[in-house]
């Protein structure tokens, strides 16, 4: 019965939240023109674009698309998380997916035509979101707690695992009611990997990918399905991208990195997981347990995927200059806009890398 009456609350409150988010990201008013700096290209002449894919990122690029509009590039976007965003690019119903993961071997192989680039956008940290009366922000978790919360071992708020952490802390004996993604996600694969890094358990039982077999919990879909689960769940816990978490002003844990410091999600600490890691010669990169001390540990990249040669992977070459005009705009002037919206900037080297990997881009074997 509980699980029933948790799924009924998610039905209702998702479409809140995904419209909150929305109406969030249209504070067009003080962000960066679109044609201002050297983030614009101002000579596109318009066009439309397709995309789908990750709901961590998608606040961000409905607004780098709103800030476009004035140049007469029109972006339909769907977040449809990551996994079925790769999935609408490989068959070519969409123009680029928006992925959290890098992409596999196995998802190259789906790719047909030209090959496709890899660029990432921006980071977002992945909270672990309570909603527990009368305990403040700044919980503090460690990796192995948070695997046996999700395992289902720990299933009391007050478990020795979690006051040793705290101490001082009065934590009550209320039951811990667990939320996960039901659908395909990058922000699953994030948090799965982090859970096996610190849980042998974790890593042979459950594994780390964008969908898994959950041993216990109710599932929503999305980052906006999740975070309207906590928020309307006495003593529940789930994994949701900071954004979100601020915009409902959840509490958010510290958590423990792999230097030992329990860390806050925010902005600097997020953009922090960036250095430090190697960076493949494709980009595909992964900002989960960042070396940094300085780092928060549960770090979500985020790209935009799409094919070298825009027009020989379907684009009209209007399309293709759109999408060089938008790209060029997020990696540079939309740095700042996704700062307004709670998402953390790429670290200048990676940047500097991903501006790079725009100037490959082709239409029909020409430079764009």
């Amino acid at each position: 019965m509980k699980s029933r009456h948790l799924l009924a609350v998610v039905a209702a409150a998702v479409l809140a939240l995904a419209v909150a988010a929305c109406g969030s990201s249209s504070k067009s008013s003080s962000s960066p023109s679109a044609s201002s700096g050297s983030g614009s290209d101002s000579g596109s002449s318009g066009g439309t674009l397709n995309g789908a894919g990750s709901t961590l990122a998608q606040p961000i690029y409905q607004q780098w698309g709103s800030e476009l509009k004035k140049q007469g590039i029109t972006l339909n976007y769907q977040g449809v998380g990551s996994g079925a965003g790769v999935a609408s690019f490989a068959s070519g119903t969409a123009d680029f997916a928006a992925s959290d993961p890098a992409l596999t071997p196995d998802d190259l192989k789906t790719i047909k035509g030209s090959p496709p680039v890899q660029i990432p956008t921006v980071f977002g940290a992945i909270t672990v979101s309570y909603n527990l009366s009368g305990v403040d922000k700044g919980l503090k978790l460690d990796g192995p707690t948070i695997a046996n919360i999700y395992l289902g071992k720990i299933k009391k708020w007050n478990d020795p695992a979690i006051a040793g952490q705290n101490p001082g802390v009065k934590l009550p004996d209320t039951n811990i009611t667990v939320v996960h993604r039901s659908d395909s996600s990058g922000t699953t694969k994030g948090f799965t990997t982090f859970l096996s890094n610190y849980s042998p358990e974790w890593k042979s039982k459950v594994g780390a990918d964008k969908d898994v077999k959950w041993p216990t919990g109710t599932g929503a879909k999305g980052n906006p399905g999740v975070a309207a689960a906590v928020k309307q769940t006495q003593g529940s816990i789930g994994y949701v991208e900071e954004a979100y978490a601020l915009q409902n002003n959840f509490t958010t844990a510290d958590v423990k990195n792999k230097s030992g410091k329990y860390v806050e999600p925010t902005l600097d600490s997020t953009t922090a997981a960036g250095d430090g890691i190697a960076v493949p010669a494709d980009l595909g990169i992964s900002t989960i347990d960042s070396p940094n001390p300085a780092a928060y540990p549960i770090v979500s990249q985020t790209f935009i995927d799409v094919h070298t040669d825009l027009c020989a992977g379907g684009m009209s070459k209007a399309n293709a200059s759109a999408f060089k005009t938008f790209i060029n705009y997020g990696l540079g002037d939309g740095q700042n806009v996704a700062k307004q919206l709670f998402y953390a900037p790429l670290p200048a080297g990676l940047l500097d890398k991903a501006k790079a990997q725009v100037s490959k881009l082709q239409c029909n074997g020409a430079a764009l």
